[in-house]
């Protein structure tokens, strides 16, 4: 079986092997018994916990007729995808002061898992250029969130900028 792989590109490997499965109404741990795997690693690959090793990906692309390093090639474009996504959201660095965060390296923030810490520390502590930048950077609504339940108020948001 041969599928497109360039609309696949960036989607997780178990994701199309699931539907793969389904497709074929192959259940599996039939499947993962059939090419010498323990079952839970399969469903781990198809619920995007795991990713899938080359090995193994050949071995899935045997049984289920897929051309060779179709597998592979997704799970290798999946993890671009994924450090593309950490690479790219960081906001102007040039515009924070690195003593705004002294208790932290910069390089090392996770700007999005850790945005309300951020925002509450550029409304506590930063001057106005911080703030607009990280206004521009996460955007109004996210920032009334990050805001709404913190203990120290009032903070200013600039009304005249509007970004989704």
């Amino acid at each position: 079986m041969s599928f497109q792989l360039e609309k696949y590109k960036g989607i997780h490997p178990g994701i199309i092997l699931e539907r793969l499965l389904a497709k074929k109404e192959i259940s599996q741990r039939p499947f993962a018994l059939s090419i010498g795997e323990h079952p839970q690693t399969i469903n781990a690959i198809t619920k995007g916990r795991r990713s899938l090793n080359t090995a193994l990906a050949l071995k899935i692309e045997a049984a289920l007729g897929l051309e060779e390093g179709s597998l592979a090639f997704l799970q290798t474009y999946y993890e671009i995808a994924q450090e593309k996504k950490k690479v790219l959201r960081t906001p102007n660095l040039s515009n924070l002061r690195k003593s705004l965060f002294w208790d932290t390296d910069i390089s090392k923030i996770n700007w999005d898992k850790q945005y309300k810490a951020i925002i509450q520390r550029v409304y506590e502590r930063g001057n106005e250029t911080e703030k607009k930048e990280v206004e521009a950077f996460y955007g109004l609504p996210k920032i009334r969130v990050a805001l709404q339940n913190s203990t120290r108020k009032p903070y200013t948001i600039h009304k005249n900028k509007q970004k989704a």
